[in-house]
């Protein structure tokens, strides 16, 4: 009998999937919101409506205990299901709808360093404003574009297209960063001579 693999070794796409079909009160909407963000952090894919899949990684099975945990403190109620085999168009249907979720959030990794991290950058050559409160700033804003990126990554199970785009504008930001604090100390130790 051939030796299960374990679940760092599996191909994600082939399985088992996690499904959870919950239900909670309509009112409060934020009680809803806050079910859906839960699932959407952890990189559920909604099959349709209070419907979500994960794949059977790490510590995924754990995040939905808690999930169903929130749902039951809000008078809610769940359904858990380990699904070890599903037909091909279902699976196909996953796996698609998994990757699609990853090249989302890429594609946003690399709007958010075109359009906010490059402009800031040029804004403050711009005015000028080499400061090095400004380099903290803009450093923290670097930070959280990584750690962005290392959740994506983290949840990125099917391989999807976009992330060695979205790791090459992350480096281009610092980069860019990198030359402002340059020229921030310059302007700093020069102003200080």
């Amino acid at each position: 009998m051939p030796a299960q693999r374990s679940t760092e070794d599996r191909d994600p796409a082939d399985g088992p999937w996690l499904m959870l079909i919950y239900r909670v009160p309509s009112q409060p909407s934020r009680a809803r919101v806050a079910v859906w963000r839960d699932l959407k952090r952890m990189g559920g894919f909604y099959v349709q409506q209070a419907v979500c899949v994960l794949p059977d990684q790490g510590d995924l099975r754990a995040g939905l205990e808690k999930v169903r945990k929130r749902i039951d403190e809000l008078d809610g109620s769940s359904i858990f299901l380990t699904l070890t085999e599903v037909d091909d168009d279902v699976r196909e249907q996953f796996v698609n709808g998994f990757r699609a979720q990853s090249e989302k959030d890429y594609a946003e990794i690399v709007e958010e360093c075109e359009t906010k991290f490059f402009k800031e950058i040029e804004f403050e050559r711009f005015r000028a404003n080499f400061t090095f409160e400004e380099a903290d700033e803009i450093r923290q804003d670097l930070e959280k574009l990584r750690r962005w990126l290392d959740r994506v990554e983290d949840r990125d199970w099917m391989k999807a297209e976009g992330r060695e785009l979205a790791r090459a504008k992350v480096a281009e930001c610092e980069q860019l960063l990198e030359q402002f604090e340059a020229d921030v100390y310059e302007r700093t130790v020069s102003d200080q001579d």
